[in-house]
């Protein structure tokens, strides 16, 4: 038996181990993966603390997935050995209940599998995915190009398409981390006039080169007075996960505008009156499926967006996710397989 080197969380809050395991065998429906490369994503936590409900541990995380399809199951037509692939969040569903047969995935934690938190994911040299989770991957990206697409690109990439903002129109970036330096980047290339909000002065330079077409620095300036000075924004997509400065550019929406929110807040302070008056909304997205995925990464080659990263060995995962939990990444942080 083939043996492997993976990452596990063995508890909830417990520590990362290295461990030795054999190398999983597809079952029906599903395709072995070659790891080349793995996001962390900050959602990881959920894994390593044990705040997503019914976990059973020790689990493998990991839903940035980028590597090659090594072995398939029986039925699984589309996939074959040798394709360079992907895995986000959205890693397949069961087809069980009414929310698959309509096409909500997302409607209920039992209908979604999650890579990384309700099967093993991508902190590992071999994982094993749904069919349908699996998305195919551009060569003109390299691995750890492409993996923090897997969940920072299509979440950002997604909310923005399907924000109802057009070309031409004012979309503001809240925020220059992890999610917002890509934010900026698929706004510019898809034709909106790019604002970018962070707190200040030295971040500018970053949002210009990032394709924003203004830059508001939040720590001197009013963000939502500024926002209206251009007539307030179609889409303001709020990356940041602070509540209060959330809130504080809400009022920078116009007429018809919308509030996009995908970094996770405990909760959230908008002025119904003003909602009312303007007839303005606030709008949550969450990630999206494989199709989604694919077109993320064809519009990043297209258009030449790329995830600024840092890159560590597996063998470094502690010091990689306190990296990234501690905010200090600039932007997104991967770990490589070397195999």
């Amino acid at each position: 038996m083939l043996r492997m080197r993976a990452v596990q969380v063995p508890r909830p809050n417990g520590p990362f181990e290295i461990v030795e395991r054999d190398v999983p065998e597809p079952t029906p429906g599903t395709v072995r993966i070659k790891v080349q490369a793995c996001g962390i994503c900050h959602s990881d936590s959920l894994t390593k603390e044990g705040l997503f409900p019914g976990i059973q541990y020790p689990r493998i995380p990991g839903h940035e997935v980028i590597g090659v399809v090594d072995a398939v199951g029986a039925g699984v037509a589309r996939w074959k050995a040798g394709q360079r692939v992907g895995v986000g969040w959205h890693g397949g569903h069961c087809g069980y209940c009414a929310s698959c047969a309509r096409g909500d995935f997302f409607a209920c934690q039992t209908s979604t599998l999650i890579s990384g938190l309700t099967f093993d994911g991508g902190y590992a040299d071999y994982m094993i995915a749904p069919a349908e989770g699996i998305a195919a991957v551009p060569e003109e990206l390299s691995a750890p190009e492409a993996a923090p697409l897997m969940c920072a690109g299509i979440t950002t990439f997604n909310c923005l398409r399907n924000s109802g903002a057009r070309a031409g129109e004012i979309v503001a970036v809240h925020g220059l981390g992890g999610l917002g330096h890509l934010g900026v980047q698929y706004a510019s290339k898809m034709g909106f006039r790019t604002v970018g909000i962070a707190r200040g002065k030295d971040k500018e330079p970053l949002a210009i080169k990032l394709g924003a077409h203004h830059y508001i620095d939040s720590q001197a300036q009013d963000p939502a007075a500024e926002l209206l000075k251009f007539g307030g924004a179609k889409v303001i997509l709020a990356t940041v996960t602070n509540a209060e400065a959330m809130s504080a550019v809400a009022g920078g929406l116009g007429v018809n505008g919308t509030l996009m929110i995908i970094g996770a807040v405990p909760s959230l302070q908008v002025s119904p009156i003003q909602l009312l008056t303007y007839r303005q909304s606030v709008k949550g997205w969450y990630s999206g499926m494989a199709i989604d995925s694919e077109d993320t990464l064809a519009f990043s080659v297209l258009s030449g967006v790329r995830s600024m990263n840092e890159v560590y060995p597996l063998e470094q995962v502690a010091d990689a996710y306190d990296r990234m939990m501690s905010g200090k990444a600039r932007f997104r942080v991967v770990l490589t397989m070397g195999n």
